[in-house]
């Protein structure tokens, strides 16, 4: 079979299924937020109350609190649910859990969307990620990223953001937010000194640290060793990977499908996927042979 490039790819899916893809659904997104939120309050629950064994708990909490980045990431697009004001909710709470505040991550990310691995204007690649091992070592421990996201909260809260893809009229709307923010952080250390300092360490502060190097794996293999070209269906990676990955994640290993058509909600991914799998150019079954091809291809 023939591959075909993006245009001719989303010309060939016809009016009526394009509709059922772009179908959002309140109760889809509901009932994955619920799946994912349980893990967390039983995860949280049996850390905080020393259950047995509760050490080996704390990594894939930290794993499912990270992953609140995916949420947050289909709630920018108004994909996750079809109510706006769920859409919003659902993004400030995983913002404020992950540091990255929702309006300044959608202008970004759509950013990103709009110049996908262009070396020049994707604002993805402003971030150093790899040329060397240790670079990209350095990368995955997601240092450089908590510098830049405190680093950009603290400007943007102070007015002096000069990001050039936030449009001048959502200056303050940005500003806003970033300020909400602080306060928000603000209030919550005077509690940690108070006496609730115990717990946020537990449980959200340290599983932050832990998960962030494998949110910084996950997010590398999207585009990583991709060319750069504007096809997405060449500068986007899927990768399969397992049923477990695809929960938390919110499907988004599907990434080729979903730059292609971002308007195409997480539960419809998979079935986007059985309509792009014989025209995807990079197709990965799992993380770790994607990070053995980056790894032999640094210096």
């Amino acid at each position: 079979m023939e591959k075909l490039l993006d245009s001719a790819l989303v010309a060939s899916i016809s009016g009526a299924q394009k509709k059922d893809l772009l179908v959002r659904s309140d109760l889809q997104g509901l009932i994955r937020l619920t799946g994912h939120a349980a893990v967390l309050v039983s995860g949280a629950g049996w850390i905080w109350s020393s259950a047995p064994f509760w050490p080996l708990v704390l990594l894939p909490y930290s794993l499912a609190l990270i992953s609140l980045f995916m949420p947050l990431h289909e709630t920018i697009h108004s994909t996750a649910f079809r109510s706006a004001w769920l859409n919003r909710v659902v993004a400030f709470v995983c913002g404020l859990i992950v540091v990255i505040p929702p309006v300044w991550f959608r202008y970004f990310h759509f950013e990103h969307h709009r110049f996908t691995h262009d070396p020049v204007r994707d604002p993805e690649l402003a971030y150093a990620k790899s040329g060397t091992m240790k670079a990209y070592f350095i990368y995955l421990t997601g240092l450089s990223i908590w510098l830049s996201l405190f680093r950009g909260l603290l400007i943007n809260a102070l007015g002096k953001g000069t990001d050039n893809f936030i449009p001048a009229a959502h200056g303050e709307t940005v500003r806003n937010e970033a300020r909400v923010f602080c306060l928000i952080y603000g209030v919550l250390i005077v509690l940690a000194v108070m006496g609730a300092g115990e717990a946020f360490l537990w449980l959200w502060v340290l599983p932050m640290i832990m998960g962030q190097p494998f949110l910084r794996a996950y997010l590398l293999a999207e585009h990583m060793l991709c060319p750069q070209v504007p096809e997405m269906l060449v500068n986007s990676r899927t990768v399969t990977s397992n049923w477990l990955v695809r929960f938390f994640t919110w499907n988004m290993p599907y990434h080729a499908e979903h730059h292609l058509l971002p308007g195409v909600p997480f539960y419809r991914l998979p079935q986007l996927h059985s309509l792009t799998k014989p025209h995807l150019r990079i197709h990965d079954t799992g993380y770790a042979d994607v990070h053995r091809q980056i790894r032999e291809s640094l210096k």
